[in-house]
């Protein structure tokens, strides 16, 4: 669980890359929409690094965990409202809710970020006389 909530932490921090690089074949010059434009693909990669944290530290930090799902919910819930305005196709639709309500979904499931527990046999430290 914690490879698939990796994989789509990653997933949408490469979608916010792809939307900043596409900045510059939608807009010919630099505008107040070009940089608002811009803007979108810079919080789409924090939402992705914030999956991330969430998926590293949300077991002991509840600060974290609950700004993620928040920043989940709001990201999914724009992108919904940002495709139907721009009317997306349905691929689109797929690729960014898919990202986007997985990562939902797994953040807020409390496994998808549980750290493998290390047995006494495991641990190199506790080594028995």
């Amino acid at each position: 669980m914690r490879h698939a909530y990796f994989v789509l932490s990653f997933g949408i921090i490469v979608l916010g890359v792809v939307h900043i690089a596409a900045t510059p074949s939608r807009f010919a010059h630099l505008t107040a929409a070009s940089v608002w434009f811009a803007s979108g693909g810079l919080a789409i990669i924090l939402t992705g690094a914030l999956n991330l944290l969430r998926r590293a530290y949300g077991e002991i930090a509840l600060g974290v965990r609950l700004v993620c799902v928040l920043a989940n919910v709001m990201m999914t819930s724009f992108a919904v409202l940002a495709g139907y305005a721009s009317g997306a196709s349905a691929l689109q639709f797929l690729l960014v809710l898919g990202l986007m309500g997985g990562a939902t979904l797994f953040s807020l499931l409390p496994a998808a970020q549980q750290l493998p527990r290390m047995t006494a046999n495991a641990d190199p430290l506790s080594r028995r006389n």
